[in-house]
């Protein structure tokens, strides 16, 4: 029977605990809030956020396992938690202005934002089978509820549903999966799961429970062929909230894939590499192939995210502490080079006007060379261009797979890493060699947005020459 914990035994639960318990104050105060005021909530929410960043920053708290192994406060979980959180700020950031201007905006947005936050901070700090169905489940609802938001627009209702029945479908997978685990190892610990799996390595319920986790968790990452519900989603979704599901919870699934699969799967890596790199060859085919005949940016952004995810799972097969380094920065610089990607259609978007048609870029530079040049810095560093951030990202996942001994694996990344070029420039051909279409519309006004904008997509070519703190960073939280 597990003791209760005394209170120091909980301190390296600190920031999840402030983190929810502010989401309780937050929600309780907003009823108090007229329509005037709900700013208070969102200002709040972001505060609750930096202070979140802060002590995990200074290490309030310390690191350590509590709650029986339930719950494991690393370097590595520390490093996700921060990414997630400075990400989950940016989205909130962005979404203020879009919903306010449509009157979409309501307090339990924030809300629901911090409460998925926390469900991806208990996520990437599990140690057990029943934390990781928590925070997947916490982050899961939540985003299914602010998909919906918008219930006046059949193209967001259509979005909510499919996202809900199979999302539903993967955590019905993932569960099944965890139950045959279970069944195979005696435990729900992922530390004696793996110690377990030493001895009985060729046990076919084992290997299914992993297979049918993995399928599950590709579907949460929408690697194909598990990606057919990323499309309509990321396409229906109100923008804002496609920045921020399309973004954080990114890390908060490879933090999963590490717990799940390093430490309680580790000594079968001779199969889930191979699994992965499966999954990443499908990826960046379909993916790749599927965008380059898109005319919707947000569903050109969507399959790029497909093969985004097949470079992210050749830098896990490649297997190791290296090829986990490699993965987590892939997920890191992904993740602000997503925020950066939607943040720009926010940024062009108007009251009658969402900007999500590459057409509606055309002519850009003539009327706003500043945001052009932005958008330019965003564009070039998802497509892989030197020296911007993605550039590097992609080259640690190709490297990885190299020396993990997968170099056809290395050759496939490497062929459609310039296939996918191609439909990030055409957005770049649209803006400084296209004439605009219709009137000119303005770029948004709010200055907050357009200074937090700035920051996100200079950051990309900034960090492109600062990479390598990130990457040590990285490496030192796999002890690589």
């Amino acid at each position: 029977m597990m003791n209760m914990p005394t209170a120091a035994e909980l301190m390296p639960l600190l920031p999840e605990l402030v983190l929810v318990g502010a989401a309780f104050v937050w929600l309780m105060l907003d009823l108090f809030l007229d329509a005037r005021h709900r700013i208070v909530t969102h200002v709040a929410a972001i505060a609750t956020l930096g202070a979140v960043v802060v002590m995990i920053g200074m290490g309030i708290g310390g690191q350590g396992t509590v709650l029986s192994g339930m719950f494991i406060r690393d370097t590595a979980a520390d490093v996700m938690k921060l990414a997630i959180c400075i990400t989950s700020i940016f989205a909130l950031i962005y979404s203020w202005p879009w919903l306010r201007q449509r009157n979409l905006y309501q307090g339990e947005i924030a809300v629901l934002m911090l409460f998925a936050v926390g469900g991806m901070m208990l996520l990437v700090s599990a140690g057990n089978l029943v934390m990781i169905y928590l925070g997947l489940e916490m982050l899961a609802l939540c985003s299914y509820a602010l998909v919906a938001l918008d219930r006046d627009s059949p193209i967001a209702s259509e979005a909510a549903i499919k996202y809900f029945v199979l999302g539903s479908l993967a955590s019905g997978l993932i569960l099944y999966g965890m139950s045959l685990i279970y069944g195979a190892t005696g435990s729900l610990d992922l530390a004696t799961i793996g110690a377990s799996a030493h001895a009985t390595t060729q046990g076919a319920m084992l290997i299914t429970g992993v297979v049918f986790a993995l399928a599950g968790l590709a579907f949460k990452f929408g690697a194909a062929p598990f990606h057919m519900w990323l499309p309509d989603v990321y396409h229906g979704a109100p923008t804002p909230i496609t920045l921020f599901i399309g973004s954080a919870p990114k890390l908060a699934y490879f933090g999963m894939a590490y717990r799940l699969l390093e430490t309680g799967a580790g000594p079968l890596d001779d199969r889930w590499r191979l699994m992965l790199a499966a999954l990443a060859v499908a990826s960046l085919v379909i993916g790749n192939l599927s965008a380059l005949v898109q005319t919707n940016l947000k569903r050109l952004l969507a399959y790029s995210t497909v093969s985004h995810v097949g470079f992210l799972f050749m830098g896990l097969a490649g297997g190791g502490p290296q090829g986990m380094a490699a993965a987590l920065f892939y997920a890191i610089s992904y993740a602000v080079m997503s925020a950066a990607a939607f943040g720009a259609i926010v940024m062009l978007a108007g009251k009658d006007f969402e900007a999500d048609n590459i057409d509606d870029y055309k002519g850009l530079n003539a009327r706003n060379p500043w945001l052009a040049g932005l958008i330019l810095c965003v564009m070039a560093s998802l497509a892989g261009v030197p020296p911007f951030l993605g550039f590097w990202a992609k080259l640690a996942v190709l490297r990885a797979a190299f020396e993990g001994g997968l170099w056809w694996l290395a050759i496939v990344g490497l062929v459609f890493a310039v296939v996918g070029a191609f439909y990030y420039l055409r957005v770049v051909k649209a803006m400084y060699f296209d004439e605009p279409q219709g009137d000119a519309r303005p770029a948004n006004s709010d200055r907050p947005l357009a200074v937090v904008f700035g920051v996100n997509a200079l950051a990309l070519l900034a960090l492109g020459f600062t990479w390598s703190p990130i990457m040590a960073w990285c490496k030192y939280a796999f002890g690589a």
